[in-house]
């Protein structure tokens, strides 16, 4: 009897003792994941600093870009009235830089100059005639087509 009750309470203490471990692992398991979600969180955070850091040096790189342009248009503005060269200005004040290269207008005239004297050669049976007419034809809804995209593009201005 002695030796049953000694085997029952041994066995007691080990389960008892098995079920703790079990306790202590779930515990440390839960306290692992804790720590590696506040390592998670705090990466984030840190990251998220280091973004509105970034955003901030942009925004100054901006800034710092805007002021040289605005210096230097300054600059170009009085080299230019001190060599008595003016610039264009319109009613409200802001310079219009003279824009290099051809203009739609120019682009239009030409393009549909030369389909129109195709076309007129084509189709009249005297090529020359027919050649001539389709040319001006042409160059002129050409002309008239690049004028309205100047206009809207600002190149040139519409009394």
């Amino acid at each position: 009897m002695k030796r049953i009750i000694s085997i029952v309470l041994l066995t007691a203490v080990v389960m008892a003792s098995c079920s703790n471990k079990q306790k202590e692992e779930e515990a440390r398991q839960v306290a692992i994941k804790m720590v590696k979600d506040s390592l998670r969180l705090d990466s984030f955070k840190k990251a998220e600093v280091a973004k509105k850091q970034e955003e901030q040096r942009l925004a100054q790189v901006a800034e710092e870009k805007r002021e040289k342009r605005t210096l230097l248009l300054s600059e170009q503005r009085e080299a230019s009235a001190s060599n008595g060269v003016a610039t264009s200005s319109s009613s409200s004040g802001q310079t219009v830089h003279k824009k290099k290269g051809w203009s739609d207008a120019a682009k239009g005239t030409l393009i549909g100059g030369v389909a129109g004297a195709v076309g007129g050669a084509i189709i009249d049976k005297k090529h020359g005639r027919g050649a001539l007419i389709g040319g001006a034809a042409g160059a002129g809804a050409g002309y008239l087509i690049g004028r309205g995209k100047d206009k809207k593009s600002g190149r040139v201005q519409s009394n």
